[in-house]
């Protein structure tokens, strides 16, 4: 493993810096120091962390693998993007999302080309460079997947957000369903579900969206401890609570989405 840095000037003594999310080089260990041909690096092995404080050193690895078999089988792509529940401390998930930005349409061949190689499951979603671009304008859930990411090529800044009301109201109502089979759902399912409303209603009222933000937001809506809710340690009264809010943004989205077809 070789890493790429540049001497700094210091105050007392000059030094180098790395990026803390690296394979090798632990705290402590020896280095050797030697200079470096300019000519000879290459831009194409860096890849970029965005919200991601620490990757451990496997996942690191695998990410590092991941985009060297899809770089070397599939061409002319916009980036690739891996987010999720991957870049999560622990090891607690199923399979890895990938985004791919292509023209093009190769999910199934992306699929097939990883597994083998890694024996990992992989959740791999297409788009193209327009589509994308759509998404993160009016969909919260993609902008909140992005806003913790590791991307192959730098990403764009985000777009600015466009309010579609019946795209929104089409959305939130995946998480009625917390409502409905209350009795029936894991605390997993419940924790998605109530991510989602909350995630609806951070980028109506343009606040942050990020994981942090949207667990903030929903121990401080429903007075519960996140844990508990993965957990599936509720009473009736986070339900009654929920009920409340779910109604109450509803209301909002179905008003607004009103008044946007009279104006229209």
């Amino acid at each position: 493993m070789e890493l790429i840095a540049k001497i700094s000037r210091g105050s007392r003594m000059d030094q180098i810096y790395i990026q803390k999310n690296r394979i090798g080089f632990g705290i402590g260990e020896y280095v050797i120091i030697k200079p470096f041909e300019r000519e000879s690096i290459s831009k194409d092995k860096k890849i970029y962390f965005y919200g991601v404080k620490y990757v451990h050193q496997i996942k690191l690895k695998i990410i590092n693998e991941l985009m060297s078999i899809i770089d070397n089988r599939i061409k002319d792509y916009e980036n690739i993007i891996i987010t999720g529940s991957f870049l999560e401390e622990g090891f607690n998930f199923k399979d890895i999302d990938i985004i791919l930005v292509t023209e093009n349409k190769i999910k199934k061949e992306t699929e097939q080309i990883i597994k083998p190689k890694l024996d990992i499951d992989i959740h791999s979603i297409l788009f193209d460079k327009e589509s994308f671009q759509k998404a993160l304008e009016i969909d919260p859930l993609w902008r909140l997947m992005i806003s913790k990411c590791v991307s192959k090529k730098r990403l764009a800044p985000m777009p600015e957000k466009k309010l579609e009301y019946k795209y929104l109201d089409a959305q939130l109502i995946k998480s009625k369903i917390l409502i409905e089979n209350f009795d029936y759902l894991t605390g997993k399912e419940k924790y998605k579900l109530a991510r989602n409303l909350m995630t609806i209603y951070l980028f109506i009222k343009n606040k942050k969206l990020s994981n942090e933000s949207v667990e903030r937001e929903i121990r401080k809506k429903f007075n519960i401890e996140i844990e508990d809710l993965k957990n599936n340690i509720l009473d009736k009264n986070f339900l009654k609570e929920y009920k409340n809010f779910y109604i109450k943004l509803e209301n909002e989205i179905i008003k607004n989405a009103s008044k946007k077809e009279q104006i229209n």
